[in-house]
């Protein structure tokens, strides 16, 4: 009888050990290693044949090799097709992560059932069928639709019902709740996760089927993907969906996309009738009734290719234990602390004794490098209690020096500021090289340094 083989598995990095070690080798984190059985292998006749590859590879010229544009297959979801790259490659393994109660199961259903043109098969391992069918009669579902519910944790089982359907969509809620048979650990353990998306992997890219698979995953407290690193390596698309429940909004982030960019950003409002795709998020996410209130930039942020007008909001106040905080929610809080230092030394305002928070409303979270001038701005209005008139909004990077550096994609940016009715806009002096101000309906008003920009809203 075979011996048992065991391996270790950094579940941060993916990093394999014949032994057991406190620190990983490969990322440093303590305590990550888990045990892994590799052996004795009892591999059924479904799952060894996409487990072990048959076919023989030989190197090629890169001249000789073709490559067409990929197809795509339209989910009819403007959001789900814009974090895709343009819609689902056929033959691709993606991964959707989010905590629990976010709406993933929402998202990928609803999709499913719009899809009246393809055969979509919904593995369940978590909820009954009966289940299933009350929340798809909830979210208003197409009479042609061609959906076909599956409660199953096998992955042996699974494979031969889709040799049988050979629907055109396989969906798996969730990877941790499936199992293979050739392992002996519980299902959700790192060895099943991992054994089940490498075989997963080589159904869909081996099988010749064409089918695409979407697998469902849970995210940990820490907020990354439950199992071992190396499963978002294995699969095309790793997809985010994350969001504050006490919101209406939630957001498709792109975390990794082998075949589209992974700065496309989807938005969705959460409602009774399942999540309805939010087409101009500008207008729902800037507070109405924002006349004579301080502490509030208007900035033309953009996201992908699509330019957004974020609210950010400030607060300062007077430093109550002698240690003042610097607190941000949806902003990186170095950042913060940058430009706070930023503001201090070139500019001259004392916040060292003065508690500072910041929060980008609605609930997101952003990157762009153009929020640094809303973010002084807002710092700026809340300290000296001066609102900041409501026609205005702004973007542009602030350096260590207090220099407004330029952005990306200013046209874009103006123009969305245009389309809601602003009258002027504050935008970096080197990045209005080619634009003709003449047709714009807003003002564009240059700005080269911070202190420039606060003589300018507040004299």
């Amino acid at each position: 009888m075979p011996k048992e083989k065991i391996a270790y598995v950094c579940s941060e990095c993916g990093q394999e050990a014949t032994k057991w070690v406190g620190r990983c080798p490969a990322c440093g984190q303590w305590n990550t290693m888990k045990e892994i059985r590799l052996g004795p292998a009892r591999k059924s006749q479904a799952s060894s044949r996409y487990s072990s590859s048959t076919r023989q590879n030989c190197p090629l010229p890169v001249q000789e090799i073709e490559a067409d544009a990929e197809p795509r297959i339209d989910l009819g979801d403007n959001e789900l097709n814009r974090v895709l790259g343009g819609g689902l490659v056929p033959g691709s393994l993606v991964l959707l992560g989010g905590e629990p109660g976010i709406g993933k199961s929402t998202l990928i259903l609803q999709t499913s059932l719009n899809l009246s043109d393809r055969t979509v098969l919904y593995v369940s391992g978590e909820e009954s069928a009966r289940q299933i069918k009350l929340r798809a009669d909830r979210l208003n579902p197409s009479p042609r639709s061609k959906l076909l519910i599956l409660c199953e944790t096998s992955l042996d089982a699974i494979y031969r019902h889709v040799e049988e359907l050979k629907p055109d969509l396989l969906i798996i809620d969730s990877i941790q709740t499936i199992s293979s048979e050739s392992l002996d650990s519980s299902p959700g353990s790192l060895s099943q996760i991992r054994e089940c998306a490498a075989s997963l992997l080589k159904f869909v890219k081996e099988g010749g089927c064409g089918c695409s698979v979407i697998l469902i995953g849970h995210i940990t407290k820490d907020g990354t993907l439950a199992g071992p690193k190396v499963l978002e390596h294995i699969v095309d698309c790793v997809l985010q969906f994350e969001g504050d429940q006490h919101y209406m909004y939630r957001i498709l982030r792109g975390m990794k996309n082998r075949f589209g960019s992974t700065s496309e950003l989807g938005i969705y409002e959460m409602h009774q009738g399942g999540l309805r795709q939010v087409a101009n998020p500008s207008e729902l996410l800037l507070t109405e009734a924002r006349e004579g209130l301080s502490g509030i930039a208007i900035c033309s942020a953009v996201e992908g290719i699509r330019p957004l007008l974020i609210e950010t909001q400030a607060l300062v106040s007077t430093a109550a234990y002698g240690t003042a905080q610097r607190s941000a929610t949806g902003f990186d809080s170095r950042r913060l602390g940058m430009l706070l230092a930023v503001l201090e030394k070139r500019v001259g305002f004392k916040l060292t004794q003065k508690d500072v928070f910041l929060n980008i409303a609605g609930g997101l979270r952003v990157t762009d490098p153009a929020m640094d001038l809303s973010v002084i701005l807002a710092v700026v209005s809340s300290n000296v209690d001066r609102a900041i008139d409501t026609d205005v909004c702004m973007c542009g990077e602030v350096g260590l020096s207090g220099e407004i550096r330029p952005v990306s994609r200013i046209e874009q940016r103006i123009a969305e500021a245009e389309k809601l009715g602003f009258g002027r806009m504050l935008v970096p002096a080197q990045g209005l090289k080619g634009i003709d101000n003449s047709r714009l309906k807003l003002k564009l008003i240059p700005i080269a340094r911070v202190a420039e920009a606060v003589r300018e809203l507040f004299g």
